[in-house]
C-alpha cells in the first residue's frame, strides 16, 4: 500500500471491502433519507435529515439533481423546531462512550462499506474503548489499525471513501489531527467541489477532546475553531450518550464529510437511550430547557455547566431557555432565531477559545439576522486565549466555570 500526504491508492487489504462496490454505486444515488428509519416526528424522537438538504449547505453532488441554494458559513434555514432528547418508552441505560460504540456498531452491520481506521482501533478496542471487539466481529478487513502517522491514515481515509467505503478516522486524541490538517482541509473538505462533483467524500473524523484532565496544552486541544473555515466540512458536538449515538449514526450515513468533537470527560456520563433505532438531525439544535428571560446557546461539556448554574439562577427567579446547538457548522438559526425573538437576550457558552473560535462566529450570526430583535449586546463566555496549564487549578481558570455563567446572566438581564 503506497503511502503518501495526500490522497492514498486503496489496495489489499481494503480491497476485500470493494466487493460489493458495483451495488453500492447504485444505491449511494438515493438520498440518506430513505436508507433512515422511518421515525415518528414526536417529541422524544430524533427528526431526521434528508440528503438534499446537506447537499444544499455543502455542494451539489454528482449523483443528485438538487439545484444549490447559498448560504453563509454560519446560516442553515431549518424547517422544524429542534427536538428534546431521551427515551421516553423503554429503553436501556449507557454511558456515552458505550453509546458511540453502539451507533458504530449498529452502521457497521447494517452497511458494509463502513470501516474504521486509526491507531490501536483493532484488538486493542481503542484508546478509550469505543471499538471494544469490533476486531473479533468484524475482522481486520473492517478494522485497520494504523501506525502514528495522522496525515497518512486521514489520507488513506479519504481515498477509500472516493472508491465507495464509508471511513470512520479516530483520532488517539483531536489533537493530533493537526498533522493531518492538509488532508482534511485540502482533500477531505474540498474534493467534492475541486472534483467537479465526481466525487463525495463519506468520511466520519472523530475523536476524544477538551479540558480537564491534566493533559497539558498539546492533549486539551478544541480544534472546533480550526476546522470551522473549511469549506465543505459538516461540524456537530455531542454532549448526552442519547445524541453521541444519533449523530454518530447520522454522520456516517451523510454524504459529507463531518467532524464529531467528543469531550474527554464526558465519556462516563450515562443516560437512558431508546432500544428502537434513532439518528439525530446533523444540523439541527436541541431545545434542553424552554424559557423566557435569556437564551443560553452552548454545547459539549458546557451544556452540563450551563444546567448547573441554571439551578441557581431559577432558584433566584430568573428562567433561562438553554440551546445545546450541537451543530457547530452549519448553526441551526432557525431554533436560535425563534429564541432570540422570544427572550431578546442571548448569552453563549463555550469552552472553544475566543479568539476566532464558534462564539464568536455564532455571535456574528445572530447579530447578521436577529439585531433588531435584541436588548442588549450579546455575551460571550469563552475559554482563555492561553495554552492549556498541566497544573489542575490553573487548568480550571482558563475555562468557563458556572458561577461565571450565573453572574454572566444577572448582568444581561439587568441591562
Amino acid at each position: 500500500m503506497a503511502l503518501s500526504q495526500g490522497i492514498m491508492a486503496v489496495s489489499v487489504p481494503a480491497a476485500a471491502l470493494l466487493s460489493a462496490s458495483s451495488s453500492y454505486s447504485a444505491a449511494r444515488v438515493q438520498t440518506a433519507s430513505s436508507s433512515l428509519p422511518a421515525l415518528g416526528s414526536r417529541r422524544g424522537l430524533a427528526v431526521r435529515a434528508s440528503s438534499a438538504e446537506q447537499s444544499a449547505n455543502f455542494g451539489p453532488s454528482s449523483q443528485k439533481l438538487w439545484t444549490p441554494k447559498i448560504t453563509t458559513n454560519a446560516v442553515a434555514a431549518k424547517q422544524e423546531a429542534a427536538a428534546s432528547t431521551g427515551a421516553k418508552g423503554p429503553g436501556h441505560e449507557l454511558l456515552l462512550y458505550e453509546a458511540l460504540r453502539e451507533g458504530l456498531e449498529e452502521e457497521m452491520e447494517r452497511d458494509p462499506h463502513v470501516c474504521v481506521m486509526g491507531e490501536d482501533v483493532g484488538h486493542y478496542g481503542g484508546s478509550y474503548k469505543v471499538t471494544k471487539g469490533f476486531a473479533e466481529k468484524f475482522g481486520d478487513w473492517r478494522l485497520l489499525d494504523t501506525p502514528i502517522a495522522e496525515n497518512s491514515f486521514t489520507g488513506m481515509a479519504v481515498g477509500a471513501a472516493m472508491t465507495g467505503l464509508r471511513p470512520v478516522i479516530e483520532g488517539m486524541n483531536m489533537g493530533f489531527l493537526l498533522l493531518a490538517y492538509n488532508q482534511i482541509s485540502n482533500n477531505c473538505g474540498m474534493l467534492h467541489y475541486t472534483s467537479g462533483g465526481q466525487f463525495t467524500i463519506p468520511c466520519v473524523i472523530r475523536g476524544p477532546g477538551g479540558v480537564g484532565r491534566q493533559l497539558g496544552a498539546e492533549h486539551s486541544q478544541r480544534l472546533e475553531s480550526y476546522f470551522q473555515s473549511v469549506p465543505g466540512l459538516q461540524m456537530v458536538a455531542c454532549s448526552t450518550p442519547y445524541n453521541a449515538k444519533g449523530l454518530m449514526k447520522a454522520a456516517i450515513r451523510s454524504n459529507n464529510p463531518v467532524i464529531l468533537f467528543e469531550h474527554v470527560l464526558l465519556y462516563n456520563l450515562k443516560e437512558t437511550i431508546p432500544d428502537e433505532d434513532y439518528v439525530c438531525c446533523l444540523e439541527e439544535a436541541e431545545m434542553v430547557r424552554p424559557g423566557k428571560d435569556i437564551t443560553i446557546l452552548t454545547y459539549s461539556r458546557m451544556r452540563h455547566y450551563v444546567l448547573q448554574a441554571a439551578k441557581t439562577l431559577v432558584n433566584k427567579g430568573y428562567d433561562p431557555e438553554i440551546i445545546d446547538i450541537r451543530s457547530l457548522k452549519p448553526f441551526d438559526m432557525f431554533t436560535i432565531g425563534n429564541s432570540v425573538k422570544k427572550t431578546h437576550k442571548v448569552l453563549i457558552v463555550e469552552e472553544c477559545m475566543r479568539t476566532g473560535g464558534i462564539g464568536a462566529s455564532l455571535r456574528a450570526a445572530i447579530m447578521e439576522n436577529f439585531f433588531d430583535y435584541l436588548d442588549a449586546p450579546i455575551g460571550c463566555l469563552s475559554s482563555q486565549d492561553v495554552p492549556t496549564p498541566y497544573s489542575g487549578p490553573l487548568e480550571e481558570l482558563t475555562v468557563v466555570q458556572p458561577h461565571q455563567i450565573i453572574t454572566a446572566v444577572e448582568n444581561l438581564l439587568a441591562k
